[in-house]
């Protein structure tokens, strides 16, 4: 991928990630979490970690953003007021934005291996979904097992919750 594609997947990914944040409206929110969604698996995708990156847009966004725009809808959450901004906290936190990065900044000069490039990966002659596979249904059956009960129990529970009483 070319410095280029990066950045602007880069740069989409962080702006509709602190949109999530912002919005008010969460639907709004919700949507915007797609959109970083959809940036992060373009990411994965030019590290040739393709699997990753069709997983991330299958499973969070579109099932996990379809369940929290299930639940946004099945709460029937207003729009929040508009409020005053609090002065002190917004000066707080972006005080302590700009450590952060003057942090990281500094710990990456001072790193030498995060300043040269990262070798090519060596090309396998299995596929990546075949090693995924085998590990997951071989050392993680049962915890996979339990995971697929919880959701199913998670599920009927929410049909149930959101059954309307006959009046």
């Amino acid at each position: 991928m070319s410095p280029f594609l990066f950045w602007i997947f880069a740069v989409l990914t962080v702006v509709f990630g602190g949109a999530v944040v912002l919005n008010r409206n969460p639907v709004a929110s919700a949507l915007s979490l797609v959109v970083s969604f959809l940036g992060l698996s373009a990411l994965f995708m030019s590290l040739d970690a393709f699997f990753i990156g069709i997983i991330q847009v299958l499973v969070y966004a579109g099932a996990v953003m379809v369940l929290f725009l299930f639940i946004v809808m099945l709460l029937d959450i207003r729009v929040e007021e508009r409020r005053r901004i609090n002065w002190l906290a917004a000066a707080g936190g972006v005080g302590v934005a700009v450590i952060l990065l003057i942090q990281i900044y500094v710990v990456i000069g001072h790193f030498q291996s995060a300043r040269r490039t990262f070798p090519p990966l060596a090309a396998s002659t299995t596929d990546d979904v075949w090693h995924i596979g085998r590990l997951l249904f071989s050392n993680y059956n049962l915890p996979f097992q339990i995971i697929g009960v919880l959701v199913l129990v998670a599920t009927i529970g929410v049909v149930l919750l959101s059954r309307r009483e006959p009046r």
